[in-house]
């Protein structure tokens, strides 16, 4: 189950060009840039010292926007209504500071998940995520699979090498998931980008992942409102 808060009023999708899935990439064979075929089978542990760290990535969306918001404005200083540009006020409009914070704390609630478990077949995959809903996707043919569901429309397929799951609400928030292995195979990149017509840039976060056998000891973190990050030495089960 998908939760959407209720300080987001999504009214519609926007899509992103370099977001949207070509059909014809299922053909190529999946490998790597060794080679090697795809395999994202196993047990991973969020890596936080290699992730995103979402206070930096919301000041970054904040600067493009000025930046996009100040050439708009020089380029078309007769415009009666800036298509880019930024209001940074308190109330819940187009590019306001409320919707560039909501779509950061949404993109932060769905990445949230320390573990991952994959398992891949050849025409199925499945991605059971620690604390949330599993990603799962057949796949045949050249086509990506879409499925209608009570939440929205659910896109999966290959990118060439990459891993992507897609959905679009109906309450306007369209959600992209790229997974993608490093090249030695012990490191796996999430990136999720939430995108919403009530601003102009879409918001990703990169998770990083390392490999993990369960039932090894080691250090398990999480991230508090109160604390921070904390971490515990324990056997992960």
């Amino acid at each position: 189950m998908i939760f959407i808060p209720r300080q987001l009023p999504f009214i519609a999708i926007a899509l992103v060009v370099g977001l949207s899935l070509s059909v014809d990439l299922f053909a190529q064979k999946l490998q790597n840039r060794n080679g090697k075929t795809v395999d994202f089978t196993g047990y991973w542990e969020m890596d936080y010292s290699d992730s995103d760290n979402i206070q930096v990535t919301i000041d970054s969306m904040v600067r493009e926007l000025r930046r996009r918001a100040e050439r708009q404005a020089n380029g078309n200083m007769n415009s009666s209504r800036s298509g880019g540009a930024l209001s940074m006020g308190g109330g819940g409009g187009y590019n306001s500071a409320p919707s560039i914070l909501g779509l950061a704390q949404m993109a932060d609630m769905i990445t949230q998940a320390q573990l991952l478990e994959v398992k891949q077949q050849e025409h199925e995959v499945e991605i059971k995520r620690e604390q949330s809903f599993a990603l799962s996707c057949e796949f045949y043919g050249d086509y990506f699979h879409t499925e209608e569901t009570p939440f929205g429309t659910e896109t999966c397929g290959w990118d060439s090498h990459q891993l992507l799951f897609r959905i679009l609400l109906p309450e306007g928030l369209s959600i992209q998931h790229r997974f993608t292995l490093g090249p030695s195979g012990d490191k796996l990149n999430v990136a999720t980008t939430v995108v919403s017509d009530r601003v102009s840039y879409p918001f990703t976060l990169n998770r990083v992942y390392n490999r993990y056998e369960p039932g090894a000891s080691g250090i398990s973190c999480e991230l508090t409102l109160t604390r921070g990050k904390v971490c515990t030495t324990e056997s992960v089960q």
